[in-house]
């Protein structure tokens, strides 16, 4: 059984730094394909960074820079590093799995067929 939790999420200042954990279970980093996307409020679901099984990573134009995805196989945990946070950033962030083929682009919400709940990530002064 796939199994994805989200944790890490919080309030934040402006210019601040979170680092977002996603315990997964029934993923494997190197044949499987995750990704972070978010959701903010009265928005769509926006890919943020993606990881491919080939190790190709992917980001959305509006964290390069400052978001960083990585994954640690030890502990089947998926990982996103935000930096100089931004209000704009403020969202609701879910990691996300397709498990064997991985078609599409890789920060479209298509590709991946298993979902974790989300954590809130609120960045306010």
């Amino acid at each position: 059984e796939v199994q994805l939790v989200e944790s890490g999420g919080g309030l934040v200042q402006p210019g601040g730094s979170l680092r977002l954990s996603c315990a997964t279970s029934g993923v494997t980093y190197n044949s499987d394909c995750v990704a972070w996307f978010r959701q903010g409020s009265g928005k769509g679901r926006e890919g943020v960074a993606a990881l491919s099984a080939g190790g190709m990573i992917r980001y959305a134009d509006s964290v390069k820079g400052r978001f960083t995805i990585s994954q640690n196989n030890a502990k089947n945990t998926l990982y996103l590093q935000m930096n100089s946070l931004e209000v704009e950033d403020t969202a609701v962030y879910y990691c996300a799995a397709s498990i064997g083929l991985c078609i599409g682009s890789p920060l479209g919400e298509s590709v991946y067929n298993y979902w974790g709940q989300g954590t809130k990530v609120t960045v306010s002064s």
